[in-house]
């Protein structure tokens, strides 16, 4: 049952296998386990970013496509949802608007850059769509009148996912079940069923031949399959899946604006997710997803206590201050890559690949 609902795609290691596990319970049971509204804030965006980092790994790691266009996909989604709500008022009409609004938008705009564009080379593409990016990003800052300019939309949502909403009158597990869990279950289980969906596709006959063009896309045109339609398909759900993931992103910010969804720099954290969880390999956006957002939220916590435990030593408070926590997000990111280069999850399935390799050389002829 379990290898039917990960479409054939088991972790295939043990010690992979009890992180996901780990993982995942702990984000169910987040709101619980680790009651509070900043453990409960990033645990939500945990969640959302292992859907758009997985999107991503579908273009990078599984068709071998560089895109910069990926946070355009999600600031439409959270722009979708926001101007609905901003425009049609608090109901799950306007939700729904949104929703399907975002996508068209994005299922057409992925559609015509990947004709457009997918049939130069890499490095031209990667800088096609990174312009078309920051004119999205440009366009975003200037509508004032639709996009609330620099200062973004605030806006409402349903009764039923307002803080102070109760679906419960008692406490469960000294908790209040209000409007902020029930958003995040929603989150949890949207991106569950992503997750599951984008497995179905990596595992399918049409994820089969994205990944024969990553390797040889010369080869792959050669025995018949047009390679800019399926490049072009593979820009379009992982857009699609993006956007779904912006989405997600302002229905629990209740807020979207210019560099809450489209900066560059939540380009550059879903790059390096990847290369830390390991591209071609959607559990990674699990991992590296969790680590990198847990280090880049609680870091500076950890350089504070270490800085003051060190109180009275000669430089190490100052190293250890937690002004300096991207120096050690990065100094992080180096040994990551050093000690996994092709990620976590590729580094724990080739370690539990070689007893098996072992076992099979010794066997006799």
């Amino acid at each position: 049952m379990l290898t039917r609902i990960l479409s054939k795609d088991l972790p295939r290691s043990r010690v992979l296998a009890l992180l996901l596990i780990v993982l995942v319970l702990g984000l169910a049971l987040a709101p619980f386990l680790v009651p509070g509204v900043k453990a409960l804030n990033v645990a939500a965006k945990v969640l959302i970013f292992i859907a758009l980092v997985a999107s991503f790994d579908l273009l990078l790691g599984y068709t071998g496509i560089v895109s910069f266009a990926h946070t355009m996909f999600f600031g439409i989604g959270a722009y979708g949802v926001a101007i609905a709500f901003t425009r049609l008022g608090a109901n799950w009409t306007a939700l729904a608007t949104g929703v399907a609004s975002a996508l068209a938008v994005s299922l057409l705009l992925s559609l015509l850059i990947g004709l457009f564009s997918l049939r130069v080379k890499a490095i031209f593409y990667a800088m096609i769509t990174l312009a078309v990016a920051s004119a999205f990003l440009t366009l975003a800052s200037q509508l004032s009148d639709l996009t609330g300019g620099e200062d973004g939309l605030t806006f409402r949502v349903p009764q039923l996912l307002m803080p102070g909403f109760r679906l419960f009158e008692q406490d469960v597990l000294g908790v209040a079940v209000n409007g902020r869990i029930v958003t995040y279950y929603l989150i949890f289980l949207t991106v569950v069923l992503m997750f599951l969906a984008l497995l179905r596709i990596v595992n399918s006959p049409f994820g089969r031949v994205l990944q024969a063009i990553r390797e040889n896309d010369f080869r792959a045109e050669a025995l018949g399959y047009r390679t800019v339609v399926y490049r072009t398909l593979s820009n379009v759900i992982s857009a699609g899946f993006a956007t779904l993931a912006g989405c997600l992103l302002a229905l629990w910010l209740r807020y979207n604006g210019p560099d809450t969804s489209l900066s560059f720099e939540i380009m550059l954290d879903i790059l390096l997710i990847v290369v830390i969880g390991g591209m071609g390999t959607l559990y990674g956006a699990i991992l590296g997803s969790t680590l990198f957002l847990l280090a880049q939220s609680y870091l500076q916590d950890v350089l504070k206590l270490l800085g003051a435990a060190m109180e009275g030593w000669p430089l190490l408070p100052a190293i250890f201050t937690p002004d300096r926590w991207l120096l050690w997000l990065g100094l992080l990111f180096v040994l990551s890559v050093y000690h996994f280069p092709t990620g976590i999850v590729g580094r724990l399935r080739e370690r539990a690949a070689r007893p098996a390799a072992r076992k099979t050389l010794k066997e006799p002829a």
